[in-house]
């Protein structure tokens, strides 16, 4: 017979746990669709592995672990999809701290003609020299993630940070990029 302390009363995680859920995983994503996706899956993949569940931890605990990885995952998802084109992005200032970045597609690089050559040439060396004005492991994680691509895994362990970690490392530099592509590029 199964002890009560692993016992999964299912029925109620969506009363129990839905809204917890969903704002932790709102906070990381920021996207209300795919925030309620990543809950809907969590509870999905809970459902399929209760049986794994051993009682070690409270359901919400063991379902907040399972919706991480479920984060993890979208977001492995979205950059496998930007190494697929080009892409470019904007800072939309909503105030002095805060903005939002916006990702479009951009035309294929062999349409480009003598002067887009010659700016991309001239906006990659303003990137070098705003990447060499970050914190140096700041700059480090960046350039592994969004140039190397490298997995988050390996650089999460390379550096002995978590994955939510990284990710704010992440979003901080590229806040920091921006502000600084602002001020030395874009204004001449």
């Amino acid at each position: 017979m199964e002890s009560p302390k692993h016992k999964i009363d299912t029925a109620q995680w969506v009363d129990r746990y839905a809204d917890y859920l969903f704002n932790y995983a709102i906070s990381r994503v920021n996207d209300n669709y795919i925030a309620e996706e990543l809950v809907q899956e969590t509870f999905i993949a809970g459902l399929k592995s209760m049986k794994n569940f051993k009682g070690e931890a409270t359901e919400r605990t063991w379902l907040i672990s399972i919706l991480k990885r479920k984060i993890i995952d979208q977001y492995r998802k979205a950059n496998s999809k930007k190494g697929q084109a080009e892409v470019r992005m904007d800072f939309t200032k909503v105030s002095d701290n805060e903005g939002d970045w916006l990702e479009e597609k951009v035309e294929d690089r062999n349409s480009l003609n003598a002067e887009s050559n010659f700016e991309n040439k001239e906006l990659g060396l303003a990137i070098e020299i705003c990447l060499e004005k970050l914190p140096i492991k700041q700059a480090e994680i960046f350039k592994q993630k969004t140039i190397l691509e490298q997995e988050t895994e390996s650089i999460c362990k390379e550096h002995n940070i978590t994955a939510s970690n990284l990710w704010v490392i992440i979003h901080r530099a590229r806040v920091q990029l921006m502000q600084c592509l602002n001020d030395d590029w874009f204004k001449n």
